[in-house]
């Protein structure tokens, strides 16, 4: 992985880290887009107002300001601005200001920095990359839009290099209609006390229960009793059921969770699951919610996160509901750098170097440089005429596989040969129609063992 920087939570790659990471966000880009996602990128900041207005973030978001301020600026530009946090708060306000021109159900997809003051640590990172997908709709978004989005997600991760995954769903209406029906009115703040199931363990979240929100022991035991309900099918509905507690909201959460988790169990086994324990910590989600752990990798929490928000995107006269995916991009990386689980072919671009026979010849290796990116082969061509050896050793340690030689005869003609510095082979090749082996032609990214 890369070097530990100065500034911690900071990450930055090497030149055959960042291929690794551009294969991650080339696949989903390509998997995003053949299922009807377009892109969008939105600004870096926004005001603190608008990032403050769901969940319970504030600690975590960077303010930015001027080192001098202006005394001259104009009052409306006074507001405090902050770095976005996600893209999903962002998007809620793009969609606001341009649902004009947008055509909904809006698909939207959208690759971007997002910045967070977290501690650092192994996949949690200050500044890090997400890339998310969401539909919005214009007053109404039908449910079915939920069971897709978590499909498109299960045919982008099953594209990347890393170990089997499991999509955990759950839905907020069936956990606050059983909270509501077991006597707990503060659904919110047993939902963030059940987010922290993972990290703290059942006895202290039911002691935070009890503590903090007035819940008896009998009512914490039953919402663990909820959240220790885990299937790879629809079972969970019974299970429920059997729980005793029977309110409209909550069948209302598991018929929508069963449709989402029967659709994705039959097309894809065993990658989805009914985890009756998923939270998720922020307040805008009020359906649907997604986590995504990657198998054996359980401690590095989620890389894949979302769910269904009804009114995030809102005038006051018109609301855009929507559902959404987010993919820890560097999280996922940092991961499959860390453990070796895949890698880049070679550490450059370049497949081709033409080398230099004297220093009168760079303008013509420039040539053949021209006619090779022409048709899209990535070269460099040597700076100086040093001995053929050097040039070699020179493409060895950047990783460029081939090197090419230009040679002009006693009679003026020229003869071009290529050597692929791998196995020694050197053969003729004409600059106009030569091309490298598909594998060569770009840098490849391989998964431990291919």
């Amino acid at each position: 992985m890369a070097r530990k920087t100065s500034l911690s939570g900071f990450p930055e790659w090497l030149p055959e880290e960042r291929l690794v990471e551009l294969h991650v966000l080339d696949v989903l880009r390509e998997t995003f887009e053949l299922h009807g996602f377009s892109s969008i990128e939105t600004r870096a900041v926004e005001t603190v107002e608008q990032l403050l207005r769901k969940g319970e973030i504030d600690k975590e978001v960077y303010v930015v300001s001027r080192l001098q301020e202006d005394e001259d600026a104009p009052e409306k530009d006074d507001a405090r601005l902050a770095l976005h946090f996600d893209l999903t708060v962002p998007f809620a306000r793009y969609v606001v200001e341009n649902g004009g021109h947008l055509t909904f159900p809006f698909r939207r997809y959208q690759m971007q920095k997002v910045w967070r003051g977290e501690r650092p640590q192994e996949g949690r990172a200050r500044e890090f990359t997400q890339a998310d997908i969401d539909v919005v709709g214009d007053g109404a978004l039908p449910f079915r839009y939920d069971v897709e989005l978590a499909l498109v997600m299960i045919d982008a991760l099953a594209k990347l290099p890393i170990p089997p995954f499991v999509l955990r769903v759950n839905n907020r209406k069936l956990a606050e209609g059983f909270y509501r029906g077991i006597g707990l009115q503060d659904t919110a703040g047993v939902l963030r006390n059940i987010d922290k199931l993972e990290k703290i363990g059942p006895e202290k979240v039911a002691q935070a229960l009890c503590d903090e929100l007035g819940a008896s022991p009998e009512q914490a035991r039953a919402a663990l009793q909820l959240a220790s309900i885990r299937t790879e099918d629809t079972s969970f509905v019974e299970q429920v059921r059997a729980l005793g507690v029977n309110t409209q909201l909550l069948e209302e959460g598991l018929q929508e969770l069963a449709e989402v988790v029967g659709e994705a169990s039959r097309r894809a086994p065993g990658t989805v699951v009914a985890d009756l324990s998923i939270a998720r910590g922020l307040d805008y989600y009020t359906g649907t919610v997604y986590e995504t752990v990657l198998v054996g990798h359980e401690q590095l929490g989620s890389v894949c996160s979302g769910g269904r928000y009804e009114s995030l995107a809102s005038t006051g006269k018109k609301t855009y509901p929507g559902v959404g995916l987010s993919v820890g991009v560097t999280r996922l990386v940092s991961r499959i750098l860390s453990q070796g689980m895949a890698e880049a072919s070679r550490k450059v671009p370049t497949a081709v170097l033409v080398s230099l026979v004297d220093e009168e010849s760079w303008s013509q290796a420039q040539d053949v440089a021209g006619q090779l990116r022409a048709r899209g082969i990535a070269c460099e061509v040597s700076a100086s005429a040093a001995k053929f050896g050097k040039q070699i050793r020179y493409a060895e340690r950047r990783g460029i596989p081939f090197v090419w030689f230009t040679v002009r005869a006693e009679d003026g003609t020229l003869t071009h040969e290529v050597k692929d510095i791998r196995s020694g082979e050197q053969v003729r090749a004409d600059p106009a129609t030569w091309t490298p082996p598909a594998e060569d032609l770009r840098p490849v990214v391989r998964s431990a063992g291919a």
